[in-house]
Formats: C-alpha cells, structure tokens, sequence
C-alpha cells in the first residue's frame, strides 16, 4: 500500500485555503441531523477544520504533512476558535471506533493505490458512528491524464503517480468509473446524488480533468 503526503510547503496558492463549494450545504445538512464531532481528513492547510469549527462543529483535523497540521493549528489559533489537529496516515487512523459523526475527505482519498484506497476507506467507516456520514471526491477515468497516460506511470489498473510540480510530485492518484464505485462502496450507503463534474480551461479543453463528489453513509 502506498500513502505519501502533499508538500505543503512549497504551495504557492491561496485556493487551497478557501472552503470548497459544498462546504455550507454540508454544514447545514449535518447540524441539521445533529451530527457534532467532525473530522477532516487529508485536512491540509486547514481550510475545512477551520470553517467547520466556526459552524460549531467539535473538529479533528488530521493529516500526513506535519507542515499542513502545523498550518491548521496556528490558522485556528489565530481565529481564536478551537480544534484538534494531528498527523496522521490515513492507511492507520489514530482514533478508537464510532468516533466521529460525520466526515469531509475532499481530494485525499485517491492518493494512494487500489489496496490503500480500500484501507482507507475500511478506516474511515471504522471511526465513524453508525449512521454517520462521509462527504468525498474521487478522479474519474474519463479525466484526460489518466486516459493519456504512459505505462510507465502506472501503478496499477487505477493508479498513475503524478508528473504535477511542487506539492504533488509523486504522488499516487487513483482513479475510478462508476463500476468502480459501485464496487468500493458496496457496504455504504449512498445519500444525496453522485454527480461527475469536470473542470476545463479554454484554453485547451482537450485537457480537462473529472472528479465525482458523493455523501455516503455508513
């Protein structure tokens, strides 16, 4: 199995410090259940914790980078709001069963191979609560760099290390269809809709990259 973290230091972008899209519709669901402890996994440099910590929420934020840790700690410091944050490998969480109420993984899951993907995946289910949630976002095969890719990038039939620069190089991606997440989450339940987006530049469209984003229950 095959787990390696981003180098959070050499990033030179602001987007990573704002909340994805979902992050107020998550909010609201899940205060809505009364879900209370959240983690966020693959936390990086802090931008979930942190505003899911100024929602109420009682957060752990978890990651492979000690520099990404270190940046969500002092982020939080600096709101003056409370959180926990440790390194962590997502292949072996550090934290007893039935956990955490509800999850966030947004693009950490798929840095690893088919094995990892699995462990990972066992893992979150095993510190979740009955009934508790994980929202996640997976790379879709039909993104052009895994359809393009050269042989000698494969790990396996799913997994390509990535060419990217600074933060990424290295790094394992796996990449799934929609068998594929019929199969990896045959012991989930799917809530909400499972939807496929893809991100273009006009520039060269032929060069656009796919994600699939979905809540499932556990």
């Amino acid at each position: 199995m095959k787990s390696k973290a981003w180098n959070w230091e050499k990033n030179q972008s602001d987007y990573w410090l704002i909340p994805c899209v979902e992050s107020p519709y998550l909010a609201e669901r899940w205060q809505a259940k009364g879900f209370l402890r959240f983690l966020d996994l693959g936390c990086g440099l802090g931008r979930h914790a942190v505003y899911m910590a100024k929602k109420g929420f009682e957060v752990t934020a978890a990651d492979l980078s000690a520099y990404g840790v270190e940046h969500t700690r002092k982020w939080a410091g600096e709101e003056g709001i409370p959180l926990t944050a440790c390194v962590a490998d997502m292949l072996d969480l550090p934290f007893e069963d039935n956990t955490f109420d509800c999850a966030m993984a947004y693009n950490v899951i798929y840095h690893t191979d088919i094995p990892g993907f699995q462990a990972a995946l066992a893992e979150i289910r095993r510190v979740l609560k009955p009934g508790g949630e994980l929202f996640l976002t997976l790379i879709s095969k039909s993104t052009y760099g895994y359809r393009q890719a050269d042989s000698r990038r494969r790990v396996d039939a799913n997994t390509l290390l990535s060419e990217k620069s600074d933060t990424e190089t290295g790094v394992p991606h796996l990449y799934v269809d929609l068998e594929d997440i019929k199969h990896f989450f045959k012991a989930w339940r799917l809530e909400d809709s499972l939807k496929e987006s893809c991100v273009y530049n006009p520039e060269e469209p032929q060069y656009y990259s796919a994600h699939w984003s979905l809540i499932v229950r556990k």
